[in-house]
């Protein structure tokens, strides 16, 4: 009778057991899922940005040389809109490069913050366990130090 109380305990455990695995994987799938549904969701806005930009990129040169059409309708300020503009397209061809390192900068810099991180907590780790250590250490060396002074009062 108690074998079948006791294989009815673990039947139940197991079962109990398998449960808890399913709905673990299933929670762990969700989160997946639903991290794999931002990422995909950052993509496409992504994209729908940069087709935006290319969009803004186009139409601002058409707006360009629609401007320098009107210029030379006689505008007494031609020359000097005409030197601006040269260092507004110097200025955005130098900031193209300088965009695309401050990405990969950042990029870098979250890198090595992680590994900071990652290593931070490995130290926290290997300190605690060293003050483990040294806690043990003491009191094993407390007991000792009490036994030997146990044998020598009883040697009086």
């Amino acid at each position: 009778m108690r074998n079948i109380g006791s294989i009815s305990n673990n039947g139940r455990q197991s079962t109990e057991e398998n449960e808890e695995d399913e709905i673990s994987r299933m929670a762990i799938s969700s989160l997946e899922a639903r991290e794999e549904e931002i990422q995909r969701k950052k993509m496409e806005v992504k994209e729908r940005l940069e087709v935006q930009l290319g969009r803004a990129e186009q139409e601002s040169k058409r707006l360009a040389q629609i401007w320098e059409e009107l210029e030379v309708l006689g505008d007494p300020l031609r020359k000097e809109i005409a030197m601006v503009r040269k260092k507004i397209d110097m200025a955005n061809r130098e900031l193209k490069p300088l965009g695309q390192s401050c990405q990969k900068k950042e990029k870098e810099y979250k890198e090595a913050l992680q590994a900071f991180n990652e290593m931070n907590k490995e130290k926290a780790l290997l300190v605690t366990a060293l003050m483990e250590m040294l806690s043990e250490s003491e009191r094993l060396r407390m007991q000792k130090l009490e036994e030997l002074s146990k044998n020598i009062d009883s040697l009086h």
